[in-house]
């Protein structure tokens, strides 16, 4: 059996000190394996937001062991997790976190001036990204003259440019109507079935948590209990 891309044994996470810490992990264990599609679930202050943070290098578990591809994150440094961020995941937030000014093109391409590619190496690869999301026709546009779902998409198309192993996604389809929820989770589908990346998603919409394969529901700073997505139980979704 191949090693899991994400292993977490025992997570724990404590804000504050004395009588007014606030424990807001308790305890999580949790392997996913590569090419997974897992939608985490939970009422506010769960915890699954948090487990979210610390998966994505955005925040340090308090306890526990994070294994990524076998390496031991929780030992990690703050530029080492930068790195890792940078080089292995991709992040798909609510809001779009789109700059307003700024072309689509362009937005596709942050990630990679952050990494320090060269002008023309950007501007291929953040094409080729807006193509697989469906929007090279609106790489000059900006996010104004953008729909909420195809801002999403060009969201999305950021987060895959760098070729990322694990695509964190919080609350992707929060901002949208039901069509264009719709629109969205199929094409995460279609990137985790066909392109093998690793999706993590939180969502509050039960029939959105339906598009993965495992569905890991959050209660109390622990895993309440895992269930079987529609998309496991179909062998294919959409």
């Amino acid at each position: 059996m191949s090693r899991p891309i994400i292993a977490l044994s025992g997570i724990t996470k404590v804000f504050g000190t004395g009588e007014t810490a606030f424990r807001a992990l308790k305890g999580v264990d949790l392997d996913v394996a590569a090419g997974d599609f897992v939608a985490v679930m939970g009422p506010s202050g769960s915890g699954k937001s948090t487990m979210m943070n610390i998966l994505g290098c955005l925040d340090v578990a308090s306890g526990g062991q994070y294994l990524f591809h076998g390496h031991h994150v929780e030992t990690l440094d703050r530029d080492q997790r930068a790195l890792l961020r940078r080089k292995h995941l991709g992040f798909v937030f609510q809001g779009f976190n789109l700059l307003a000014r700024t072309s689509a093109l362009e937005n596709v391409e942050l990630p990679l001036l952050y990494r320090g590619d060269a002008r023309q190496e950007r501007r291929k690869m953040a094409m080729a990204a807006l193509d697989r999301v469906g929007l090279a026709d609106w790489a000059h546009h900006t996010p104004g003259e953008l729909s909420g779902g195809q801002q999403q998409r060009v969201a999305i198309a950021r987060a895959i440019v760098t070729n990322p192993a694990v695509l964190l996604a919080d609350e992707p389809t929060g901002n949208l109507d039901s069509q264009r929820s719709v629109e969205i989770m199929e094409f995460l589908s279609a990137l985790n079935r066909n392109s093998g990346i690793t999706v993590l998603m939180v969502t509050h919409e039960p029939d959105m948590a339906e598009y993965a394969r495992r569905i890991v529901h959050f209660k109390d700073g622990l895993i309440d209990r895992i269930e079987q997505g529609a998309a496991a139980e179909s062998g294919e979704r959409g």
